[in-house]
């Protein structure tokens, strides 16, 4: 017997026969006609029926698949439940599944939070070498944290490191607070609730952030999915920088004298540019673009205070 889930242009009929293979072919083929935007976790319908499949199969994304295995009725019918409030709702998977996966690791999400897409998962694991030191990183921030994956993750990577976890949103922090339990590292990390770096008074070696960048002309061209998370986390002014232009004339304050900082831009990268012409930023290259991440030590944050402190608005 066939079960079936209606979706706006199609039946997709799973049959108890069909192989997980077949399964992950039919619910990319209706995620692919359908008005979605995927970028949440997963680039492609073809990621995101593959992912969405193996979750309903209790299959973590780092095992070797049978492909040719067949679902039990309770996991098909988790597929096409899943399935259904997507297309319903256009909400990302990373909610609907609770689960987004950030640096090779797995962390409890939801509408909370940004799902967990940061382009600073791709240095995080190798600890920003050759640019930083690891032995000398004793201490972290990850400062605008959400659901804590860019600090979990450092903790993860700097085992011997104590790091915090600061957010604006209480809300946000009972996200991250869940997600330091997940990884029992309670004894390492800890959280901070405050506007950038409001109450807080240590100095760290290593800051991190991935702060709001989203320019108000790109905000108000975001597919559904990105308007079903937190605007705080997204929105960021004329041109981006309404959060990073206080960050950078602050961080210094806040680092070590041999600390280094690494900020996600983003989509703000140009901005960043024009606002501080003659400051030399370092931009680590990532797998989809050059210039998104950049990083800053305290004897540059030293060598250009004056540019920090006045910054112009760049005319978007």
């Amino acid at each position: 017997m066939n079960s079936k889930v209606s979706t706006p242009s199609t039946v997709l009929e799973f049959s108890a026969d069909s192989s997980l293979e077949i399964i992950v072919d039919q619910v990319a083929a209706v995620l692919a006609d359908s008005d979605l935007s995927f970028g949440h976790g997963a680039e492609s319908a073809e990621d995101e029926a593959v992912w969405l499949v193996l979750h309903a199969c209790q299959i973590e994304a780092f095992e070797d698949v049978q492909w040719d295995r067949r679902l039990k009725l309770e996991q098909r019918r988790t597929v096409e439940s899943c399935l259904s409030k997507r297309l319903q709702s256009k909400k990302p998977m990373a909610y609907i599944l609770k689960q987004a996966w950030f640096a090779g690791f797995s962390f409890y999400v939801d509408e909370r939070v940004l799902v967990p897409r940061s382009f600073l998962g791709e240095w995080i694991p190798d600890q920003f070498v050759p640019w930083i030191e690891p032995r000398r990183v004793h201490s972290v921030l990850d400062l605008c944290c959400g659901s804590g994956c860019i600090g979990i993750a450092s903790a993860l990577a700097f085992e011997d490191a104590k790091v915090v976890l600061s957010d604006v949103s209480p809300e946000a922090l009972e996200v991250a607070n869940k997600n330091i339990d997940r990884y029992d590292l309670g004894n390492r990390v800890s959280t901070h609730c405050g506007n950038r770096f409001e109450g807080l008074s240590q100095k760290f070696d290593l800051i991190l952030c991935n702060p709001p960048y989203v320019s108000d002309q790109r905000m108000a061209k975001l597919p559904a999915e990105y308007l079903a998370e937190p605007e705080i986390g997204l929105r960021a002014g004329v041109d981006g920088l309404d959060f990073i232009r206080p960050f950078l004339a602050e961080a210094r304050n806040f680092l070590t004298d041999k600390g280094y900082v690494v900020v996600e831009a983003g989509s703000a990268s140009g901005a960043v540019e024009l606002a501080w012409p003659d400051v030399t930023f370092t931009w680590l290259g990532t797998e989809h673009d050059e210039m998104v991440l950049f990083l800053l030590s305290a004897d540059e944050f030293d060598q250009y205070e004056s540019s920090f402190l006045t910054s112009r608005t760049a005319d978007y």
